[in-house]
């Protein structure tokens, strides 16, 4: 039986969308077997998105010292259909910054934590000017959560 993979990112620009690409095309690395992965832009994704997923990565620029606000948008139409329905689910996040990211990881992290979700490693922030090293990080991010999925690990 296929695990599923759920990526939600919001990614506005050129290169939110590689990072989104990078993450992807590692949980879709062909080492990787028994793992379906699915993507959903932030505004886009459902309740019934996460209901189907066994572990997701959260995608999200840094605007104002918080997470977009089409990430809130998809915890506030997603949170109340999930609650309780998910406790313990393995969850990554990676956070496109200009600045620190500290701001945007606690926001997640509050939201997080009243889901249940378990985080599975420390968020991957990205901040400054952007480098092709975000994309090797989101890859690398993309492919650890599925192999740990498909490996059973979390």
């Amino acid at each position: 039986m296929s695990k599923r993979l759920l990526i939600v990112a919001h990614a506005p620009s050129r290169n939110t969308r590689a990072l989104l690409r990078s993450v992807r095309a590692g949980a879709e690395s062909a080492e990787i077997n028994g793992v379906s992965v699915h993507v959903r832009l932030a505004a886009e994704a459902v309740v019934e998105d996460v209901i189907a997923a066994d572990a997701v990565i959260l995608g999200t620029t840094e605007n104002l010292a918080y997470m977009a606000g089409t990430m809130k948008d998809f915890f506030d139409r997603t949170y109340y259909g999930v609650i309780g329905r998910k406790a313990g689910m393995p969850y990554a996040l990676y956070v496109r910054a200009g600045s620190d990211g500290t701001g945007t990881v606690n926001g997640v992290e509050r939201i997080i934590t009243g889901l249940g979700w378990r985080a599975v490693q420390s968020p991957t922030i990205m901040k400054g000017p952007y480098s092709s090293q975000f994309e090797a990080a989101a890859k690398d991010l993309g492919m650890g959560m599925a192999a740990g999925l498909e490996a059973g690990i979390f």
